[in-house]
């Protein structure tokens, strides 16, 4: 492992950060009722995946939408699965207050900042701050082959050879993934080594990469309420320069519920967090949330914002933003590099039918409604599950012989399995025809 980790409070002499140059404790920080996040000089398009809501979002990738091939796709716009599939998937939920959106939102975490804190970074340390960190820092967008979709997220670089840590939800789903280096702008595809749905955290392994400069971690146990922090990412998925947002730790161990689309069971929880009032965004996810001295204790994960056009309109006066502590992201990097898959951590290929999925038995005609299954919604081309004898609109009953009843039970059936395993599917058609068919497991995206 070459990353280093840094089991010493701030209070003690800091070592010099990896690859780049030593930064010493700066102690002029100002008062700061409102810091504007330094972005590059670009103008930023929104994506039409990005949808501003009345509550704490994920900060996913920009244009992100939810899907799991194989268990649960969430359509947005044109996908490859064929299929005569007439309802409409409805990913709005109810926020705080009654108000409704489609870009996850997040409940929770008891501290809230009416103002920015004084002992928060000025502009111009966050920025030498930042300036130390971001050779370790990556760009990463992600597209589906299966609907279409293009994402942006944020990484940090945890060894010379290419090991990137980021957010599961910046990868999943991801067919195709491409990480580009902002110290250099050098860019190499990536494959996914493993992932946690429940930590949200996703370890990427970059393609013939030597020699990169890597982030300096910190001892995430010691962060404490008032510390000085800042976070960096992809703000908007524009790519280039990262951009800064300097801040303040309110609060440790919070704990998240999100309404999340892209997970089978509609909802994301995490527990232990971080909370800041720095102005994550969109496109931050997967950066690093860092101490005065550039070295990493958090990973960017959910933010909202107050009038900037992404998240949701704050009630408060500052910004609030959560991040996964360094230790927790580094056990699960421990965990996949083990190479055996736990409960929570998921390590290698993940196995997909290539069916879609709706949530619904609605949306048919025919004699399903009364069945007791998970029903296709559509087939995601090239895959087996498009060359057998599947339909839409046909009903999945139970998989080598386990009946299935939800989503969420059948995806945790097939996980049990590997690329390659040939599963007999029992299902009934539209026509109320009883039927078993043999689908072979293919290599899929991360859920």
């Amino acid at each position: 492992m070459d990353w280093t980790t840094n089991n010493e409070s701030e209070s003690n002499e800091a070592p010099e950060v990896v690859h780049a140059p030593g930064l010493e404790e700066d102690s002029q920080v100002s008062p700061a009722p409102e810091l504007p996040r330094t972005t590059p000089s670009r103008r930023v398009a929104l994506p039409t995946g990005v949808v501003v809501t009345a509550g704490l979002v994920l900060v996913a990738a920009i244009g992100a939408s939810g899907f799991v091939i194989g268990h649960y796709m969430g359509r947005s716009g044109t996908n490859s699965a064929t299929g005569n599939y007439s309802e409409t998937p409805n990913f709005g939920f109810q926020l705080p207050g009654g108000a409704s959106g489609s870009f996850g939102n997040f409940s929770g975490g008891t501290a809230t900042p009416t103002t920015l804190p004084a002992n928060a970074p000025s502009a111009a340390t966050a920025a030498s701050i930042a300036a130390k960190v971001n050779p370790g820092v990556v760009d990463i967008s992600t597209t589906s082959k299966y609907q279409s979709t293009s994402a942006a997220g944020t990484g940090m670089v945890l060894s010379s050879n290419g090991l990137v840590l980021t957010n599961n939800h910046v990868i999943n789903g991801a067919t195709s993934i491409s990480v580009r280096l902002v110290s250099t702008g050098a860019t190499y595809s990536a494959t996914v080594l493993g992932y946690s749905v429940t930590n949200d955290v996703a370890l990427l392994q970059l393609s013939h990469a030597s020699g990169l400069a890597t982030v300096t971690t910190a001892d995430s146990s010691a962060v404490s309420a008032t510390q000085p922090v800042v976070a960096i990412g992809n703000a908007g998925g524009v790519g280039g320069t990262p951009s800064v947002a300097p801040g303040a730790v309110i609060a440790t161990n919070q704990s998240l519920t999100a309404s999340d689309p892209s997970n089978l069971t509609g909802v994301e929880k995490l527990s232990n967090m971080i909370q800041i009032n720095a102005d994550i965004q969109p496109g931050d996810s997967g950066g690093p949330l860092v101490n005065t001295r550039g070295q990493v204790i958090g990973m960017d994960t959910a933010g909202s914002t107050s009038g900037s056009g992404f998240g949701y309109q704050s009630s408060t006066a500052a910004t609030q933003g959560y991040a996964i502590p360094i230790n927790t992201a580094l056990s699960v990097v421990h965990t996949i590099q083990s190479g055996t898959s736990t409960a929570s951590v998921h390590v290698g290929a993940t196995p997909i039918l290539g069916i879609e999925i709706s949530a619904t038995l609605s949306g048919f005609e025919g004699s399903t409604s009364n069945i007791a299954g998970v029903q296709i919604a559509g087939l995601a081309t090239g895959t087996p599950a498009a060359s057998s004898s599947l339909a839409a609109g046909d009903v999945i009953t139970a998989i080598n012989g386990q009946s299935v009843t939800s989503p969420t039970q059948l995806s945790a059936i097939v996980q049990k399995y590997a690329p390659g395993d040939t599963l007999t599917l029992s299902y009934t058609t539209l026509s109320g025809t009883s039927s078993t068919v043999k689908v072979t497991l293919i290599p899929g995206p991360a859920l």
